[in-house]
């Protein structure tokens, strides 16, 4: 994959946004968070490969799985109004549809449209396949890494907004409740991903943000998570109670046991 094919492959994802975009404010504000997400998962990416020493061609192919990775997003929220999958469509599974559909990747070597597809289908999945090549897990984990961080970015810098104006589509239409729920806090204090059927309120979905920690998977990582305060700035946007402190002390405990040789 030359970069030529890479600048072809981000006109046709400037393009296919373009067309989502319309008059209509609510639609117009959450199309362009996933655009910027996108596009910013896609540094995040390759500066995550460049501290792992991937070569050119190893980073371009990670480029363009970010690219794609949440191609699904934009026609989820143009149909749905929504970004939670279980009330739409799996957004992963739709972007693989949408890029076979039109023929997006049809120029690349069969194996490595098939790769890219696949990890685009595996990013959001509670846990990765076993029967997988090696160079497709690790992939994977790299997009599932660098996604996480960017995402770790967008609601710190939504929680600390100034307006106080409220995103639905950014809180997953969960009720701002006073409570935490006990399987949340029983999944954190065990370092297990928080499941998301376990979700009840805005509280939980936090919290569940700082679970991420537990599914990371590279060093330049958790250095970034602890260089950038994202736990700290969850935290600090619960309320403050005794399980938000036993929950952020663990998880805080994991952050540093794993950069501690850093």
């Amino acid at each position: 994959m030359n970069e030529g094919i890479v600048a072809d492959l981000k006109d046709w994802f400037t393009n296919y946004v373009q067309s989502f975009k319309s008059g209509d404010p609510d639609l117009q504000q959450n199309i362009t968070l996933k655009e910027e997400h996108t596009r910013r998962v896609c540094s995040e990416i390759l500066d995550i490969g460049k501290e792992l020493g991937l070569n050119d061609e190893e980073l371009r192919l990670a480029e363009v799985i970010a690219l794609f990775h949440d191609i699904g997003r934009f026609d989820q929220y143009a149909r749905y109004r929504t970004f939670v999958d279980v009330n739409s469509v799996n957004h992963a599974e739709h972007g693989v549809k949408i890029l076979r559909e039109n023929g997006v990747l049809n120029d690349l070597d069969e194996s490595i449209r098939d790769m890219i597809l696949r990890t685009i289908s595996y990013h959001n999945r509670a846990a990765l396949p076993q029967e997988e090549t090696e160079k497709c897990l690790f992939l994977t984990k790299l997009l599932r890494d660098a996604d996480k961080l960017d995402i770790w970015r967008v609601v710190t810098d939504y929680y600390r907004r100034k307006n106080g104006k409220r995103n639905g589509a950014i809180e997953l239409d969960l009720p701002d409740t006073p409570e935490i729920s006990d399987d949340v806090y029983d999944d954190l204090m065990e370092r297990r991903i928080v499941d998301v059927t376990h979700l009840k309120n805005l509280n939980d979905f936090k919290l569940l943000q700082i679970g991420w920690v537990y599914d990371v998977n590279f060093a330049p990582t958790f250095q970034s998570i602890r260089e950038r305060g994202y736990l700290e700035m969850i935290r600090d946007a619960l309320p403050k109670s005794k399980k938000v402190e036993k929950i952020s002390s663990v998880a805080q405990s994991y952050l540093n046991e794993q950069t501690k040789n850093i």
